[in-house]
């Protein structure tokens, strides 16, 4: 993790750029599979499952026996977690649930919005080094709660055509049974294409890599909606005295261990606070399993210090981070300099893994930047909103003018005179 002392404000955006990709390259690779599973549907699916699985799939959609068999197998202890993480979540998003207002704008003028559920919606979970099951709860409940109609759902198999217990249990769970042994880029293009056997879907959800993204990305140019723009997983602390350093670390880790791209960032306004959160780094790093993935992620890390807290937090809200951890026992005043963030955890005790799974807020959550404008995914990324109005007598009487002076002065004759017809209309 390299360390940067006071940087210069016009050297910043340079500091906090991302892990740079061959974006051509991976253009090109990705667009090739989206049209051979476009062309070739199923029998597509199969040969790419094969070559990057490494996995016979004779039919992509887990029946009823292997459901019941992956609640047999999976951990009782586990199953009694992930549980509990559902009923925090789905508190969580049901909270979100707006209520419909009408509201009589002019008299006999009544406007009102309603939340109508996307009717077919895809959920992809990836499933490769680590079976990230707890995004089904992160999405599935949501897409349950907004009334989607259908909900597929597409994870890739181990190399014996299997999907992990867990991930069936969770699944279960939520009541999703439309699940498909598909990953990559081929789950991405069965989705928004539609195959002989997985059905098309108007918005897909879910993260992965970069393949996976990029895929969500093209699909979208040609009229699929998709959740976010993303890029690898990422978290920024901001730490001072009155933090506890082994937790910083393990926060940092943490996200370091998603993966090879991820990036974590340390900003701090003490010297010595980011000495001790390094020294700590260095050994809970050197016994953690995913030790080799941790260690190409913090080749793209960094630790910043900043002359302040007005520095720290104009370098932070630049950066825009997935999410954001106030590692102070002030934690509750500074959250109000935040204008930029994805998910922001307050205190020493809010570690970003209880957000990751069970706290209750979303985990899907804009990366790259992208918080400086999108929201993480809540039940509103599930639902459209559709508004009403319906206008009397009486209200065409009273608005009937406004709108016939607007036209006219557009030059838009029609729109006057449907106006204007209904006003003769009761004269």
């Amino acid at each position: 993790m390299k360390l940067i002392k006071y940087p210069k404000r016009r050297t910043w955006s340079q500091l906090l750029k991302r892990p740079a990709i061959d974006t051509l390259a991976l253009e090109q690779t990705t667009t090739e599979i989206l049209s051979k599973v476009k062309s070739e549907g199923d029998s597509a699916i199969k040969k790419l499952s094969l070559k990057y699985e490494g996995a016979t799939i004779v039919r992509p959609l887990v029946n009823q026996e292997e459901l019941k068999k992956a609640e047999q197998n999976c951990d009782s202890k586990l199953k009694k977690a992930i549980s509990i993480a559902f009923n925090n979540i789905r508190k969580f998003h049901l909270a979100q649930k707006e209520k419909e207002v009408r509201l009589e704008t002019t008299d006999g003028v009544t406007c009102w919005r309603k939340s109508v559920g996307i009717e077919k919606v895809g959920l992809y979970i990836p499933g490769g080094s680590a079976p990230l099951f707890s995004t089904i709860l992160m999405l599935g409940i949501p897409a349950k709660l907004a009334g989607c109609k259908e909900i597929i759902l597409c994870t890739p198999p181990n190399s014996k055509g299997e999907l992990d217990a867990a991930m069936l249990f969770t699944a279960k769970l939520v009541g999703i049974d439309k699940i498909f042994k598909i990953g990559g880029v081929q789950a991405i293009a069965a989705m928004a294409y539609g195959t002989e056997t997985v059905p098309k879907v108007y918005k897909i959800f879910g993260p992965g890599n970069q393949y996976v993204a990029c895929a969500k990305q093209l699909v979208n140019r040609e009229g699929v909606a998709i959740d976010l723009p993303a890029g690898p997983s990422e978290v920024a602390v901001f730490a001072d005295q009155t933090c506890v350093p082994s937790y910083v670390a393990a926060d940092l880790l943490s996200q370091a261990e998603h993966g090879a791209d991820s990036q974590v960032l340390l900003v701090s306004c003490f010297d010595s606070v980011i000495k001790k959160i390094l020294m700590e780094l260095e050994k809970q790093l050197k016994v953690l399993p995913r030790k080799a993935i941790a260690s190409e992620a913090l080749k793209n890390s960094k630790a910043v210090l900043v002359l302040n807290k007005d520095e720290a937090f104009d370098l932070l809200n630049l950066y825009a981070p997935e999410h954001l951890i106030l590692a102070s026992k002030n934690s509750d005043k500074l959250s109000s300099r935040v204008v930029n963030a994805g998910s922001v955890f307050l205190g020493n005790y809010s570690c970003e893994s209880a957000g990751d799974y069970a706290s209750g807020t979303n985990h899907t959550l804009p990366t790259n930047g992208h918080a400086k404008a999108h929201s993480g995914i809540s039940l509103d990324s599930f639902v459209k909103k559709i508004t009403f109005q319906k206008i009397t007598k009486k209200g065409i009487r009273l608005l009937g003018s406004t709108v016939e002076l607007m036209a006219e002065a557009e030059g838009l004759a029609a729109h006057k005179n449907a106006v204007t017809l209904r006003l003769k209309k009761q004269a």
